[in-house]
């Protein structure tokens, strides 16, 4: 029973109670229970394989569904019945551990090269906060990786004496942690969540007397985990289910640092513009677009746009030609050549590399060299990394990455906000492990020696109808007066397709006013033309008449991923961190 105050003089009582059943629900259980009170194993085992899509599920998996359900909801390890009543068998279809909307285990192919995946990748992966005063720890490390990230970045910088080795935001208010002790997290940590490897990113701004040190350090730390190539450049990746339980070193080598000295603080005086500090989780990710830049020539956005991993900030006398022991740990070159953004992306046939470009920067080459970049990817790595400007530590659109094949879309693991639910979205795909195969068609060339157009206008390939039936969760997992002090929520949902532009829409239920666990039963329609790349979007809000909508809840389900079926649907705060009991009942079908 809840209490709310009205008026100061007396007191308006709501009684939570558990909401009956959709009619769908009911509809099924007397199908499949064949009017009868009772659903049998059988039965069930029949429900599954025609409604959920599960053909291939067993009389076994369906018996552990009944005996799971019978000793949660009556608290008996051996109970003498073996069948569903009505409520048991809608306790099963809501209950998100038993029904969930997407697999968790490992499904892709894993013996195809690391640049055919997608990865799961961090930026300034020691920050704590913001970019330009918060701690840097190996705290926000260890949290990313036991999320599944795959790839972190770590800047290094000499410490005050000149004689060992921080992390830090160089030439910024940021608080440095050693890096010993990151290696040493990130060695505890890197396979709590994935046992597919870990790549490290360095942001090398070390004499070569400190890189001697870093080399002996990763050495040391690693020892055997770590994946060093025989020749100086591989001509081909090796695939993740090769380098499992493995660490790889990514920088740019030691010789290279000569020829980008000159670009010495071009990033810094290239960044023009302030980020907005609306509220990053009010702006939609389609509303989040790069600051526009003046005209500059395509070597200009190249040049200007490298992360501080190709420039330096030690002068060349201060590095001698060789550092053989450093070079040796780098297994994925980074860098590129000089000239012009077309000759950045020219892919080479005897090595393979990894170019890093800012989010304006991409921006910029889609629009002219689109073609060129879906190339690039198919064989190198190209990383994306957040503007300069983004100072509170937000992020832009990922699906511009994507859509081109960029495998490295590195993000403010430690932000907020909407782009940062599609991130997560996009890597709950493939049992959360860190590594999703690109589609198929961003790995085709045709026989004219096509590739993929992001531009081309294509036919609906796929259609996908959404079901919400209903909610429940909010009274369990928030206070009763957290969303209204005089009465129970407003529950709306918003749901939508964040994907290729012709695919991206959102909708929203009704309002369901004064009900800790709304029924809407609407159903929802979105043709896709690149189903591979839809992200599903989830948002339950309150309404609230007098304010902005209050935050219910959300998720992001890769569209490739969900199965088909009535399935309950896990909610998730704004961190993105998974909330206890709420969760919605959904139908999910492709025609």
């Amino acid at each position: 029973m809840g209490s709310y105050r009205m008026c100061l003089c007396f007191t308006r009582r709501f009684k939570v109670t558990e909401a009956a059943p959709p009619p769908d629900v009911n509809d099924a259980f007397n199908k499949y229970a064949e009017g009868g009170p009772h659903m049998t194993v059988e039965q069930l085992h029949r429900f599954l394989m025609d409604v959920q899509g599960q053909s291939g599920a067993t009389l076994a998996d369906a018996e552990g569904i009944v005996q799971q359900v019978l000793q949660k909801r009556h608290h008996m390890a051996k109970f003498r019945r073996h069948t569903l009543t009505l409520d048991d068998f809608h306790h099963y279809l809501f209950s998100a551990d038993l029904n969930a909307p997407i697999d968790d285990k490992v499904h892709h192919d894993m013996t195809a090269p690391l640049s055919h995946y997608f990865i799961y990748t961090g930026h300034n992966s020691y920050l704590t906060g913001n970019q330009l005063s918060s701690d840097c720890s190996d705290v926000p490390i260890i949290k990313a990786l036991k999320r599944g990230v795959r790839v972190v970045e770590l800047d290094i910088w000499p410490n005050s004496t000149k004689d060992d080795v921080h992390v830090l935001h160089g030439r910024t208010l940021t608080t440095p942690v050693e890096l010993i002790k990151c290696l040493k997290s990130i060695k505890e940590h890197a396979f709590s969540a994935s046992p597919y490897p870990v790549v490290i990113t360095l942001e090398d701004h070390l004499t070569p007397d400190l890189q001697a040190k870093v080399a002996q350090m990763v050495t040391q730390t690693f020892g055997k985990m770590l994946f060093c190539t025989e020749s100086e450049c591989l001509k081909e990746f090796p695939t993740p289910e090769d380098l499992k339980y493995r660490i790889i070193i990514s920088t740019k080598p030691p010789k290279e640092y000569l020829e980008a000295q000159s670009n010495k603080d071009k990033m810094s005086n290239s960044q023009k513009g302030k980020d907005s500090d609306d509220d990053v989780w009010g702006k939609e990710p389609t509303e989040l677009t790069a600051d526009q830049e003046d005209e500059k020539t395509d070597s200009d956005a190249c040049e200007n746009n490298q992360d501080d991993e190709d420039t330096d900030a030690f002068e060349p006398e201060l590095r001698p030609s060789g550092a053989p022991i450093y070079k040796r740990l780098i297994a994925i070159h980074a860098g590129k050549p000089k000239g012009r953004l077309k000759e950045a992306l020219k892919v080479e046939l005897d090595k393979v590399r990894r170019l890093s470009l800012s989010e304006q920067a991409l921006e910029k080459a889609t629009m002219s060299h689109g073609t060129d970049v879906v190339r690039f990817t198919q064989k190198n790595f190209l990383r994306i990394y957040p503007k300069g400007t983004r100072f509170n530590s937000s992020n832009y659109k990922p699906l511009i990455g994507w859509m081109h094949g960029a495998q490295m879309v590195a993000f403010n693991m430690q932000g907020y906000g909407r782009s940062l639910w599609l991130m997560h979205g996009m890597f709950r795909s493939n049992g959360g492990c860190g590594y999703v195969k690109k589609p198929d068609f961003l790995m085709n060339v045709d026989p004219n020696d096509s590739v993929f157009d992001p531009k081309a206008k294509l036919p609906v390939k796929k259609t996908l109808k959404v079901k919400v039936y209903m909610g429940d969760g909010w009274h369990l997992d928030f206070k009763q007066t957290h969303f209204d002090l005089y009465s129970p929520p407003d529950f709306y949902t918003k749901i939508g397709i964040a994907g290729v532009p012709a695919d991206e829409i959102m909708k929203k239920t009704k309002k369901k006013e004064d009900n800790w666990t709304p029924v809407w039963d609407e159903e929802f329609t979105f043709p896709l033309t690149v189903p591979e790349l839809a992200l599903l979007r989830v948002e339950v809000h309150e309404y609230d008449m007098s304010e902005k909508d209050d935050f219910g809840g959300q998720t992001c389900l890769p569209v490739s991923e969900l199965k088909s079926g009535i399935r309950a649907v896990p909610l998730f705060d704004r961190k993105g961190e998974k909330l206890n009991s709420v969760r919605l009942l959904m139908r999910f079908e492709f025609v």
